[in-house]
């Protein structure tokens, strides 16, 4: 199959309370180096005529903003956790300017906090200026977003079944510490990867930077970023220096090419 050229950017490449972390005075969050400074983890897809957003946390206005997006096809949702969604109030830029509701892509666990959390863009009376969402569950079966193809992948968060994506030859993973092999089975072939990697040492709920290499070079990936990064893993320049060849520590802003 043909895959369309993908632009991806790196939105957020941070933990759930960003980097710096607030009250922290540790050499990560005082860092003057701009790749240290981390928002909350989403990325952007785009293909000459589709934009895609994964996850839209509680940056997600200022990274719209910040990364120039005037229109959004959909927001694909990983998991209900409130640094992956708590922004989706602020698709009602979109709404207004493109004068239609944006779609969400989320499992039914997702969909449920969803329509919790924004219960007033469910009413059945509406008052003006809401948030216009086009709310669809996806399950484990491919779907297609514009001319841009989306696979989902199921990974696993402690307990919480969490969904990565893979697009063309692009794979994003984040808050997983488990991945079943017929999962695994998903992403082989891909020759490049975003995967989650917390910090150094063990986490009840994320890869460490240790797993996250070894699951990289089990699955044979060419090019691996890794994110959803925090102050506890160390200064980029000095973890990016560390790891193997075709193994980069991702920043807020990076650019991945897909051709």
């Amino acid at each position: 199959m043909k895959f369309p050229p993908l632009k991806i950017t790196l939105l957020g490449t941070g933990t759930s309370t960003g980097v710096p972390m607030i009250g922290c005075h540790c050499e990560v969050c005082t860092s003057t180096d701009k790749k240290d400074k981390r928002l909350r983890t989403s990325v952007l897809i785009q293909s000459s005529t589709t934009t895609i957003v994964v996850d839209a946390g509680p940056d997600f206005r200022y990274q719209m903003l910040r990364a120039g997006v005037e229109k959004l096809d959909a927001v694909l949702l990983t998991h209900p956790h409130k640094d992956h969604l708590a922004g989706l109030d602020d698709i009602r830029a979109f709404n207004f300017f493109m004068k239609k509701a944006v779609k969400i892509y989320a499992n039914a666990l997702t969909e449920e906090a969803v329509r919790r959390d924004f219960y007033y863009a469910f009413a059945d009376t509406k008052y003006p200026g809401i948030p216009e969402f086009d709310l669809n569950t996806i399950t484990d079966q491919p779907f297609m977003v514009g001319d841009i193809p989306v696979m989902p992948i199921l990974v696993w968060h402690l307990k919480m079944p969490v969904l990565g994506f893979r697009f063309g030859n692009f794979t994003y993973i984040t808050d997983a510490n488990r991945i079943e092999e017929s999962e695994k089975d998903k992403i082989r072939g891909s020759q490049m990867m975003v995967i989650n990697a917390l910090r150094k040492h063990q986490h009840i709920s994320h890869f460490t930077l240790g797993e996250a290499i070894e699951l990289s070079q089990e699955l044979g990936i060419k090019e691996t970023w890794f994110t959803h990064i925090s102050h506890q893993l160390g200064l980029h320049k000095i973890v990016d220096a560390e790891l193997p060849v075709g193994m980069h520590l991702s920043y807020d802003g990076l650019i991945i090419q897909q051709k």
